[in-house]
């Protein structure tokens, strides 16, 4: 695919850069990744868009802004999240498997098939819904939200995009012996391993990072863009190279992007198209990591102002600009790329598109 030179891929290989203490070097090159919201040829709105990309060994190869802006990770921490219980062989203890293991990483979007999922491994522990600390709240998926008012049924914490991880955090208490009971606790044993998981992953140290509360009640951490990224190429590298819990993350994820996200959701059309090369997780507030699985570079980014608009299409340029996307563009990423402003009565009266114009106007990109 041709990528216009505005977005050329700065590397050729990956390298080293020069890193001092938790910082890490000038980026080799830096791009504008900022989005608009035009009505007519007006801006009428203007999201700015910082990122990281890193390499596997540490080296800062790309940004926008500042790459080591500090920001709440969200839900885009899930696979690390969850591997205490995994290397600890908790998955195998209960007998859960691949699917298992991408409700644990998913944000997904509350239809039948995921909260089928999340039942069927709450009984596996021996537990029901009431046991998780997570709170009720409308299916993301649009398909699941009409079927649940088609079919009158009642949300429940199941349909909580976080139900899979809470789920396995369940697990890893029983597993460890410590009381279920306030599992979601930053002072509770799985909390603290969870927050020693995301440290290793991240190259930082555990008091490096923020603690807060997230959406679903557990544990949040603050940390640089930059190491985000950073854990992510660990990741798929460390799958590359034969470590077994990383591979099965890797492979979960990939294999079962419905379960990640659902129907029409970014992250599971994304790794569809892109063929298990691309790994995807979303987070909350305009926040995103994802990475290249053969090349093992890492990429992170957050909208400032944490519209979910925004994020989308400056996923895409990235991936854009480091040859990850099929050709030609899928139409259903196509809308994420570029996505129409209507009217009331359903015209087209603007768009959302990268500010650069560098992407959506491409041959490639066109029908």
């Amino acid at each position: 695919m041709w990528i216009p030179d505005s977005f050329a891929d700065p590397t050729g290989l990956p390298g080293r850069a020069s890193r001092v203490g938790n910082g890490f070097g000038p980026p080799r090159t830096t791009r504008s990744l900022d989005v608009v919201v035009t009505r007519d040829d007006l801006v009428e709105s203007r999201h700015r868009v910082h990122a990281a990309v890193v390499s596997a060994d540490g080296g800062l190869i790309d940004s926008a802004r500042d790459p080591e802006l500090r920001v709440w990770w969200r839900s885009c921490a899930k696979p690390f999240q969850v591997m205490p219980l995994l290397r600890s062989g908790g998955f195998e203890q209960v007998g859960w498997g691949g699917e298992e293991l991408a409700l644990a990483c998913a944000s997904h979007g509350g239809e039948p098939e995921h909260v089928a999922l999340a039942g069927r491994m709450l009984s596996t522990l021996g537990l029901e819904e009431g046991d998780l600390a997570c709170g009720p709240h409308e299916p993301l998926a649009p398909r699941g939200a009409r079927l649940a008012r088609e079919t009158g049924q009642r949300v429940t914490r199941l349909h909580n995009n976080c139900s899979g991880k809470h789920t396995a955090m369940l697990a890893r208490a029983l597993q460890m012996g410590v009381p279920k009971t306030g599992y979601e606790r930053a002072a509770h044993a799985v909390q603290r391993d969870c927050q020693l998981a995301v440290a290793e992953w991240t190259g930082l140290s555990s008091a490096d990072l923020a603690v807060g509360v997230d959406g679903c009640g557990v544990s949040v951490f603050a940390l640089p863009l930059a190491n985000m990224a950073l854990s992510y190429a660990r990741l798929v590298q460390a799958a590359a190279t034969g470590d077994a819990a990383s591979r099965r993350v890797v492979s979960a994820m990939t294999s079962h992007p419905f379960l990640v996200g659902g129907t029409d959701r970014f992250d599971t059309v994304l790794m569809q198209a892109c063929g298990g090369n691309v790994l995807c997780k979303i987070g909350a507030e305009g926040v995103h990591t994802f990475a290249i699985v053969d090349r093992a570079l890492g990429f992170a980014l957050k909208v400032e102002d944490g519209a979910a608009r925004a994020q989308y299409p400056a996923v895409l340029a990235l991936l854009a600009a480091y040859g990850a996307l099929p050709t030609p563009l899928p139409d259903a990423l196509r809308d994420y790329l570029e996505r129409p402003v209507r009217n009331t009565r359903g015209e087209v009266v603007g768009g959302i598109r990268l500010a650069t114009g560098d992407v959506g106007d491409r041959p490639e990109f066109a029908k």
